[in-house]
């Protein structure tokens, strides 16, 4: 079973070649601001003596107000409060939420809080309109965000220039369609092995955050359980026990939900702080291709940012092939070069491309080889946030489609029909399969033709690629 081999780098360029008219679609997603009204940056330090620095006049000056904050897990309340200018701030902050947050007034360091405490903060003296948020990666865009709006001074900074936001000028890395990878850039390996023996299966997941190539010249800090996105793919058969422990060793709470299992949610499925581990036990009584991610809120940027993966639980008596291949759709929201990605994108599912495997036309850039005659069996997962998928392979027909727990479609059915594309929702799966008899290159898709434009498209190359005598 080969997959990313030199004999095919020649073949890879020449498909690259004619692809080029087709990466070149590629649509520039809008990149949209967040609008955080007007944002102070002079702050008056933490003497109360400073606030004569308006020359005594802030009515608040010499004055301490004192509010009750409560964090949620993407949310603050109250959102808003109002400050006499020159006043100090005393805030009682209670974390009712499941993870750990925290609180930053802008310009200063923040302060944890973690699930089920509650701490007291003193700030100021505040002279001017300002916020403060949660400094946890993606919940600032999320909401947890809390005006502090001055009342009878200047919503201007120290200089007397209106303040303005630093979100609003925000641009993510752009992917260019025409580009190629690196020399010593490896593809994620689509290929799938056989259900291992045994019917227990042990499994250690770490959860890790950095930087990952996503498309030619594009990184984006990716937050991935195995240092991969997708995460490992897990199989097994109806019945088998899977054991997977999960080390979380990022820099943030993270968790993980096996759509494949039925287990109590607030126990495997529970949020883990850095440092922290669990087993998460589950019996696969269930065949399916499914879907395992983050389920820490905002669950859409963890999921959005690279955690996700797929559980491959074969249907009795499932027919042997030549060759298995999975593919995981998913998308990228692209945040500053070497960044998270970018939630607003996620939000508004203005999203800058939809990948296999986690790369921009990856499979293009490194065709997968067959043999002529070979049955292929492609496992398929849909793990995109907003994106569904109609997977479809130019130049063949499927003999057999399962889809969701059932076959949709068999080799000896008497209608003898055929299928053309199988059609998923955000985290369903199935498989299909087919044979390719004829060298030559058969393109796969998202037949979403918005999304085979934007990343959704690689190769079979079968045999020679059809470049032999009589082709």
């Amino acid at each position: 079973m080969s997959t990313v081999v030199d004999r095919l780098r020649p073949v890879a360029r020449s498909v690259t070649t004619t692809f080029a008219p087709l990466m070149s679609v590629i649509t520039t997603a809008a990149v949209i601001g967040l609008v955080v009204g007007l944002v102070a940056v002079g702050l008056v330090g933490s003497d109360s003596s400073a606030a004569s620095g308006a020359g005594g006049s802030l009515p608040g000056a010499g004055q301490t107000v004192s509010f009750d904050i409560e964090l949620g897990d993407t949310y603050i309340s109250p959102s808003s409060i109002e400050v006499p200018a020159g006043a100090a701030l005393e805030l009682d902050v209670t974390n009712v939420g499941a993870m750990e947050h925290t609180l930053a007034l802008e310009g200063n360091d923040d302060t944890a809080v973690p699930a089920g405490e509650s701490t007291v903060l003193h700030w100021g003296p505040i002279t001017t309109t300002t916020q403060a948020w949660c400094t946890v990666a993606g919940h600032k865009d999320a909401g947890m965000v809390l005006d502090i709006v001055t009342v009878g001074g200047s919503a201007t900074g120290d200089d007397g220039a209106e303040t303005a936001s630093d979100d609003g000028g925000a641009t993510g890395a752009s992917i260019d369609p025409a580009a190629t990878p690196s020399d010593d850039w490896e593809p994620f390996d689509p290929a799938v092995a056989p259900a291992p023996g045994g019917t227990t299966h042990e499994i250690t997941l770490h959860v890790t955050e950095g930087e990952i190539e996503v498309a030619p010249g594009v990184t984006q800090e990716m937050w991935t359980y195995g240092g991969s996105t997708p995460g490992p793919v897990l199989r097994g058969k109806v019945g088998d026990l899977f054991k997977v422990t999960l080390v979380n060793d990022g820099s943030m709470t993270h968790s993980i939900d096996f759509h494949a299992s039925k287990v109590a949610p607030n126990d495997e499925m529970r949020a883990l702080e850095p440092g922290e581990s669990l087993v998460y036990e589950f019996r696969a009584n269930f065949a399916g291709a499914w879907t395992y991610h983050c389920g820490v809120d905002p669950m859409i940027h963890h999921m959005g940012n690279g955690m996700f993966g797929a559980v491959i639980i074969d249907p009795p008596d499932l027919a042997p092939v030549d060759e298995e291949f999975v593919m995981v759709q998913s998308e990228l929201n692209l945040g500053p070069q070497g960044e998270p990605g970018d939630l607003n994108k996620m939000m508004t599912g203005e999203n800058d491309a939809v990948v296999f495997n986690g790369y921009h036309n990856q499979y293009v850039h490194s065709p997968l080889a067959v043999d002529p005659g070979d049955r292929v069996r492609v496992w398929v997962v849909d793990a995109a946030i907003n994106e569904d998928l109609a997977f479809h392979v130019v130049g063949s027909i499927f003999d057999t489609v399962w889809k969701e727990g059932a076959y949709t479609l068999r080799p000896d059915n008497a209608e003898r029909g055929g299928s053309q594309t199988l059609d998923l929702q955000p985290t369903q799966g199935g498989f299909v399969e087919l044979t390719l008899e004829e060298p030559g290159t058969y393109t796969f898709v998202n037949h979403k033709m918005r999304n085979l434009s934007r990343g959704a498209a690689g190769v079979f190359v079968v045999g020679d690629g059809g470049e032999g005598e009589g082709h």
